[in-house]
């Protein structure tokens, strides 16, 4: 019986495997190894797939996207075309084609708008209307306008245009005392409006057209040809830009806008922007403008160049904190103040506290404004040449007298009490050290002789007014009389000082200011103080009488140098410096341009913490030249100041460094540092 039952049993195991092998074909793969179709593709390459190739698993990477499918796998469906990627890209997101540049190019710009509207930089333009001369066959100053305001973009387009030159935010804040109006009627949108490429840049109202790549100082940037299309409203900017290719910020662009109306003319310009905070924002830094024969319907033919130059975006950080520079604290005693003091001001000692208190006030309202630069290093160089007039008298002025850079382009000096002012303009157009010595002469010869500042600014509240009237509420200049005593005492201290055998070259930019007085109006004027004109008189007159007689023609006689050709400014902090260039021959009488306006062309670089944003830095190979400067004037390193130890000082004190622009002898016994070769300053070859 038990045999019957195990022989059942196995009858039926064999009938079922015979089932089974009936209903399963031998060429299938089975459904086991097709689990890997089902998988992400990203997770599984196609070697993976099932080993039998006849299976409809493997038709899987098909559906992958081009950029994943790695290279060894079967054939995909043809990707789309794409453009070809541009060289340079940013390690991190940087665009892949043309068009993606520009799309980040306009995203930027957009952000760059929106930050422009909580800033507000003071504005300045300085424009010069062009003559031909016959003697030089060269284009001369024959007028000039000076136009200084705060811009404010944050109520949109009809805050940044002109309508009229009183309007468009700078009009709203201008500073009054320099509210004169533009000749010709320069156009509506004005020369604040130079720092916008587009109000509202979009890409459907352009046409891109690629140019090359090329470096701005250190800055790769991809050049781009910009033409609005035809149906494009107008106003549109209508010139080339450059874009720097890590963020894709707009860093320059030079052109004109588009005519809008009828009776509206669009200047050219050039308009520079630099990277002045952390995390790529570029600002507006230095636009030229420039027409050489612009035609109206009237007639009429403009002939202009004009620097405008932005600064004071970052005025909170200016504010004078509290110093506690005397107090010390010690966890173990009760703070004690460590000043010198043994006991309560004498009458003479309060006087002189409160003038010092009417000093300071004037100069902290004029450091908020963003009038007064910072102390920097410009500031040292003035001291060393009043500490050497100084010595060889032997004054000893208390307080001490510091000296403090004005902002601002038109010639002007002044003391407020004990401080030095010198504008940066004068700074910029003065030839040598002796004449930096003659003008701060001039200045120290008010303060020895007792001339005084106004007391009534050592109230606070003097100081409490807006910043458009800052020109009408605080005025430094001196009456004919006190500058009369100024001149005779100052020449004084200079022929016992070590210029005194070097006043013909300050002599000679006297001359230069006279002739050019009638056509510079706007530049050879004080705002806050002291002319260097007077009237008919001129300061430290007698000077023109012992200097070579004024020659325009040659080249060897450089009696004044163009304006910015010396000193530059970091719009962020308002901080100065000097300018370093490579020293320039002068060829023709043209090339000395004296007070003449010209065109800027900075060395970019990328902001780094604690680095000014124009810092002199090697500029890496490019592939494509930077346009080269045509600015000739550029100052030149020169030999070092002679400071005098004790008085008097003998003439061949060592020397320490007082970088001006054009080269004055340097004692036989000590060369001058730098590189710069020696020259005299009677035949220089550069400015």
């Amino acid at each position: 019986m038990s045999r019957f039952r195990f022989a059942v049993l196995m009858l039926s195991l064999v009938c079922c495997a015979a089932f089974l092998m009936a209903q399963t074909p031998s060429n299938q793969t089975p459904p086991a190894q097709a689990a890997p179709v089902e998988a992400p593709p990203a997770q599984t390459p196609a070697a993976q797939a099932a080993p039998a190739p006849a299976a409809p698993a493997q038709a899987a990477p098909v559906e992958i996207p081009p950029a994943q499918t790695p290279p060894a796998q079967a054939a995909p469906a043809p990707a789309a075309p794409v453009e070809v990627p541009l060289p340079s890209q940013s390690s991190t997101g940087g665009a892949a084609s043309f068009d993606q540049v520009i799309d980040r190019a306009i995203e930027r710009e957009h952000f760059f708008m929106n930050e422009m509207k909580q800033l507000h930089p003071l504005v300045e333009t300085y424009l010069q209307n062009m003559k031909k001369d016959k003697n030089l066959d060269a284009p001369v100053p024959a007028s000039d306008v000076y136009f200084l305001g705060r811009l404010d973009m944050s109520e949109g387009t009809g805050d940044r245009t002109f309508s009229e030159p009183t309007t468009a935010g700078l009009g709203k804040r201008m500073i009054s005392k320099l509210s004169n109006v533009y000749t010709m009627k320069f156009l509506p949108l004005g020369f604040a409006q130079m720092a916008v490429l587009d109000q509202d840049f979009q890409r459907q109202y352009y046409d891109f057209t690629f140019v090359r790549r090329e470096f701005l100082g250190e800055i790769r940037c991809i050049v781009i040809d910009l033409a609005p299309k035809k149906d494009a409203p107008g106003g549109r900017f209508l010139g080339r830009i450059w874009i720097e290719d890590q963020d894709y910020n707009i860093v320059r662009f030079n052109g004109t806008y588009t005519q809008s109306r009828r009776n509206s003319y669009y200047l050219h310009f050039d308009s520079w922007r630099q990277n002045l905070r952390p995390g790529g924002v570029w600002l507006p830094a230095l636009i030229y403008s420039e027409e050489t024969d612009l035609k109206s319907r009237l007639g009429q033919t403009l002939n202009y160049k004009a620097q405008t130059r932005l600064w004071g975006y970052n005025l909170k950080d200016l504010r004078r904190n509290s110093e506690f520079t005397e107090i010390t604290v010690d966890a173990m005693q009760s703070i004690q103040d460590q000043s010198q003091r043994a006991q309560d001001a004498s009458p003479i000692e309060a006087q002189r506290q409160w003038e010092h208190q009417a000093e300071l006030n004037s100069i902290d309202r004029l450091q908020q404004i963003g009038l007064l630069a910072p102390e920097g290093e410009i500031d040292k160089v003035m001291q060393t040449v009043v500490n050497n007039l100084m010595v060889t008298n032997n004054l000893d002025i208390q307080p001490e007298v510091r000296c403090r850079v004005l902002m601002t382009t038109p010639l002007e000096s002044f003391t407020i009490g004990h401080t030095i002012v010198m504008s940066r303009g004068m700074i910029d157009v003065l030839p040598d050290e002796a004449s930096l010595a003659m003008i701060l002469a001039h200045e120290l010869a008010h303060i020895v002789l007792g001339h005084h500042l106004n007391t009534k600014l050592a109230f606070n509240d003097r100081m409490f007014f807006p910043d458009e009237r800052t020109f009408e509420r605080l005025d430094f200049a001196r009456d004919r009389r006190e500058e009369e005593a100024a001149d005779k005492k100052a020449i004084e201290l200079l022929n016992t000082s070590p210029y005194k055998d070097k006043l013909g070259n300050a002599g000679l930019f006297l001359k230069a200011v006279r002739a050019e007085a009638p056509e510079l109006k706007n530049l050879i004027r004080g705002h806050l103080g002291d002319s260097l004109l007077n009237g008919s008189a001129t300061m430290m007159a007698p000077l023109m009488t012992v200097s070579p007689q004024f020659e325009p023609k040659k080249t060897d006689q450089v009696a004044a140098l163009p304006l910015g050709g010396r000193v530059k400014i970091d719009p962020w902090t308002n901080r100065l410096e000097l300018v370093k260039t490579k020293p320039v021959t002068i060829s023709n009488p043209s090339d000395k341009m004296p007070f003449e306006v010209t065109p800027f062309f900075p060395f970019l670089v990328r902001y780094t913490s604690g680095v000014a944003p124009e810092k002199a830095a090697p500029p890496v190979a490019a592939p494509v030249p930077a346009p080269a400067s045509t600015a000739v004037q550029t100052p030149v390193a020169v030999p070092p100041a002679t400071p005098v130890q004790a008085a008097p000082a003998p003439a061949t004190a060592a020397p320490v460094p007082v970088p001006v622009v054009v080269p004055t002898p340097a004692p036989a016994e000590t060369p001058a540092p730098g590189p710069a070769p020696e020259k005299t300053a009677a035949a220089p070859t550069g400015q």
